[in-house]
Formats: structure tokens, sequence, C-alpha cells
């Protein structure tokens, strides 16, 4: 459920980011009012996926990259960017990264489950105090 969510959250904020563009630097526009309601609903969605146990780094990198790479490609078709071959290279070297975290992810924890403490953090400390 967890991914779900940041999937919304993911194309919240390419929509938000898209309106970013047509704002053209005018916040009060409608563009504008629009950004910061998708960039809200988006970071709404992206805590909520981090609630479902998905983790911190993992899930900004994928929110982050993925977004990141859907935004180049919307400027290049939408907007007439220029595009290039290292502009593409680039963009899968950031998927490339973002699957390499999601691959070194632990898949022993089960959904909503909270890991352990580890050794030495402030919760142990915490506890051994009292």
């Amino acid at each position: 459920m967890g991914w779900l969510f940041l999937a919304f959250a993911i194309v919240s904020e390419v929509i938000g980011t898209t309106f970013l563009k047509r704002a053209d630097g005018n916040v009060i526009s409608s563009s504008g009012l629009f950004m910061m309601f998708f960039y809200a609903i988006s970071l709404t969605f992206l805590t909520i996926a981090i609630k479902w146990n998905i983790e911190l780094g993992v899930g900004y990198a994928v929110w982050s990259g993925v977004g990141t790479a859907l935004i180049v490609l919307i400027g290049i078709y939408a907007f007439g960017e220029s595009a290039s071959i290292i502009k593409f290279l680039c963009i899968a070297l950031i998927i490339a990264g973002v699957v390499g975290l999601k691959l070194d992810t632990p898949k022993h924890r089960k959904q909503g489950q909270v890991p352990p403490p580890k050794i030495g953090s402030p919760a142990q400390a915490a506890e051994s105090s009292e």
C-alpha cells in the first residue's frame, strides 16, 4: 500500500512541477496556486508512504528520481526543451541509482512493522537510563 501512496506522491509532484513551468514565476496566478496545491498533496502522500514502512531514503530517492526523470521527459515532449544522448544517459543513471537503493532494502520486515532499534540508539539509551 505504501508504494501506491508513493506513486500518487510522484504523480502529484510531476503535475505540480508542470504548473511551476506554466506559472512562469507568478505564484499568485492560477498556475502558481495549482502548483502549491499539488506540491502539498505530493508531500502528504510521501509522508503517508513513509509511514507505511517505506524506508525514508528509498522513498525520497524514488519520489525525487522518478519525478525528475518524468519532468525531463515532459520538458522535452511538451515544452520543446533540448534532448540529447547525455541527457537520456543521465536519466538512466538516476533510475539505476533508485533501483539500486530499492534492491538494497531489507525484505525481512513485514508491512507496517517498525524495525528494532540498533545498539547504541537514542531509544536504547533512554531505556537504559530509566
